[in-house]
């Protein structure tokens, strides 16, 4: 199992390829390598990696591929928008033990666990307002004490589905705010939750992956074709870390509409790379500011299903 005191030192590698540019990634003495138009412009060793993270046009060789399985990196392949369409995911696959407990999870035992996330986000979204002075606590007791009597996942979606609803209108009211809508794209600021929960995702998925889980099976979050139903999961109270990072661009002024732009009823990023730059290194930086508390919850939970008289259900607190 990856320790903590080993995971400190690993990081996320961001690869922004440029239009025009030959660029090329290999493995190189223990070390990934970066080339453009043939010559090696950086690297880093395989030990600090974690994940690689290529936006655009790069080739990579099978050499590659094969050290990262060995190494335990996985590389996650995203379009110029920012979108991914390609994983190469390092796993425990010998594991079974946690798969199968994973499985035999029974129904009542998933709402149990699930009553416990949405409770952690729901505090967590309240926290985050009360941060930004925007909290009204009757309505976040009100539903913490409807959490505590479901009975059912349904019932339990309804209360977060509330509840959010209030959160997000409190949050980003000040930025033309109408509603959440995920992967429709209708507005800059559901453009750029998209784009840092699907980075959030895909760095929890990476290390759940190292412990030997399934992630496609969940328990809150149930069997999808092709949803990282697990992995959608646990991230659940952390999406307030992404949430946090928008209105802080927001009110840093990061977020300029001049960067963006619209069609088919769309939000898209321009082409120009230093502003795809901007927005990817905005979520990075985030995700990685609270990746031990990250590890920390996920190893929690890994430690509750193999032995839950010895380990308490993980809580995860911004």
């Amino acid at each position: 199992m990856l320790t903590l005191p080993d995971f400190r030192e690993k990081k996320i590698v961001f690869i922004q390829a440029e239009k025009n540019i030959d660029h090329q990634i290999r493995f190189w003495n223990s070390n990934i390598r970066i080339f453009k138009d043939g010559e090696p412009v950086d690297q880093i060793s395989c030990y600090l990696v974690l994940c690689v993270v290529i936006i655009g046009n790069t080739s990579i060789t099978s050499t590659l591929i094969q050290r990262a399985k060995k190494y335990g990196i996985s590389i996650l392949l995203l379009n110029y928008s920012l979108k991914a369409y390609a994983e190469i995911n390092s796993l425990a696959e010998g594991n079974t033990a946690i798969r199968d407990r994973q499985y035999r999870m029974g129904d009542a035992q998933a709402c149990i666990f699930a009553k416990k996330l949405v409770s952690d986000k729901i505090q967590n979204q309240f926290a985050l307002l009360r941060k930004v002075k925007k909290s009204n606590k009757d309505i976040f007791d009100q539903t913490i004490a409807k959490i505590d009597d479901v009975k059912s996942l349904s019932e339990l979606l309804g209360h977060e589905g509330s509840f959010a609803n209030h959160y997000f209108q409190q949050l980003f009211s000040p930025y033309d705010w109408n509603r959440r809508a995920p992967q429709t794209k209708e507005d800059i600021t559901n453009f750029l939750m998209d784009i840092g929960y699907t980075y959030l995702l895909n760095y929890i998925d990476s290390i759940l992956r190292l412990f030997g889980f399934d992630t496609y099976k969940g328990f809150y979050h149930q069997l999808f074709f092709q949803r990282k139903s697990l992995s959608c999961d646990l991230m659940e109270p952390m999406r307030p870390i992404v949430d946090h990072q928008i209105i802080k661009a927001y009110n840093l002024g990061m977020v300029r509409t001049k960067d963006f732009v619209f069609k088919n009823g769309s939000f898209a990023l321009k082409t120009d790379p230093k502003i795809r730059s901007k927005y990817s290194l905005m979520f990075f930086e985030c995700i990685s500011k609270e990746k031990e508390s990250i590890y920390s919850y996920l190893r929690q939970y890994y430690l509750h299903l193999m032995d839950p008289t010895r380990y308490s259900f993980p809580q995860f607190s911004l």
